[in-house]
């Protein structure tokens, strides 16, 4: 036990370590490449901070154990919707970019209800998994295609200032690439604890992916987004949730699913709860980021307050608690219907403003 207390802590110092290369490394490289940190956050950097969730999706697919691998994917877009942005909206107001409203949030609404649609029959085949790898393999297209036509439209006194300074990028790309294992490695020591506890708690492989795992392998992605919003990278800080919750869905399901033989099996738990509240943190902020393009501190409490709520009932459906009846009522009468009234207010508030300017 003392060991794995001594992994869980050197995890954390790697996860912190990484996660200051890796924010340092890509916001230099944005600019030197004529990319935005957004386009950045959305690629290189989301994708790097999912490489644990990868790591652990596929070695748990192929050992057989379907729910902790999705689990460990629904579990972490939660997570990073819910916990990370509002952590980082209540240390700092996060502003959202347009380009964010309009193509990365719906998409990821738009991925989420797809798996959904997959996971009906209770098994993700490898043509469905096929169908969500080449979905990536667009939208990353797409961004790279749309960034470098930016950059070519730029002034020639920008163009030439980059390449006077081109003879740093290897600084960059080893910042970015040392941060990637520093963060991989730091993350596999304190799931590797953190599961260790659980299977010591008796906890299900489903609780334990939704939560300890989720968390765990997310860790990358709350020191990133974190430290990127209190150094001023706003953009990077919310395209680095949104994009990582793109690449779980599309990359690691789609993926692990080609892989294995018979596809991805599927709880009717998962189908029934999990992906619903998955798709539901994913929808949720759609209102709020068209709400003034901004992730207020109030938002950010809102956010990290669902999250408390959805690891409350887990656990009290997991011990199968007394007071899980009255949660359910709560959350059913009174917090749910509260929440799409002021959703829809927020809508209404914004669009009378927009009229109105008009």
């Amino acid at each position: 036990m003392i060991a794995t207390i001594l992994f869980f802590v050197a995890g954390l110092i790697l996860l912190i370590g990484g996660a200051e290369l890796l924010v340092r490394g890509a916001s230099e490289l944005a600019g030197r490449l004529g990319m935005t940190p957004l386009v950045i956050g959305l690629t290189v950097v989301a994708f790097g901070t999912s490489a644990p969730e990868l790591a652990i999706s596929l070695q748990s697919g192929i050992a057989g154990e379907d729910a902790l691998l999705l689990g460990n994917v629904i579990g972490s877009n939660i997570f990073n919707v819910l916990f990370i942005l509002g952590i980082s909206a209540i240390l700092i107001p996060l502003v959202v970019s347009k380009n964010l409203i309009k193509l990365d949030v719906p998409l990821m609404i738009g991925a989420s209800i797809m798996l959904y649609f997959f996971a009906w029959d209770g098994v993700i085949s490898r043509i469905e998994g096929g169908i969500l790898f080449v979905s990536l393999l667009s939208y990353i297209g797409y961004l790279v295609y749309d960034a470098r036509k930016q950059y070519h439209t730029k002034s020639k006194e920008k163009n030439a200032q980059a390449e006077a300074s081109s003879r740093y990028w290897v600084w960059d790309i080893v910042f970015v690439l040392f941060g990637f294992i520093l963060l991989v490695v730091g993350a596999r020591w304190l799931v590797n604890g953190a599961v260790t506890f659980a299977e010591y708690l008796g906890v299900s492989s489903l609780v334990v992916g939704l939560t300890i795992v989720a968390a765990g392998t997310s860790l990358p992605e709350i020191a990133t987004s974190v430290l990127a919003s209190i150094k001023g990278e706003r953009d990077l800080a919310v395209g680095n949730i949104v994009g990582s919750n793109l690449f779980n869905i599309m990359c690691i399901v789609g993926l692990t699913a080609i892989v294995l033989p018979d596809g991805i099996t599927v709880q009717p738990g998962v189908v029934g709860f999990d992906i619903p509240v998955m798709i539901a943190a994913s929808i949720v902020c759609l209102p709020i980021f068209i709400t003034g393009k901004l992730i207020s501190r109030w938002e950010g409490i809102f956010f990290l307050g669902y999250y408390i709520a959805f690891t409350a009932y887990l656990i009290l459906t997991a011990t199968e608690h007394h007071l899980l009846s009255y949660f359910n009522a709560a959350m059913g009468w009174f917090v749910l219907p509260m929440t799409l009234m002021t959703g829809l207010f927020m809508l209404v508030r914004e669009w009378k403003n927009g009229t109105k300017k008009i």
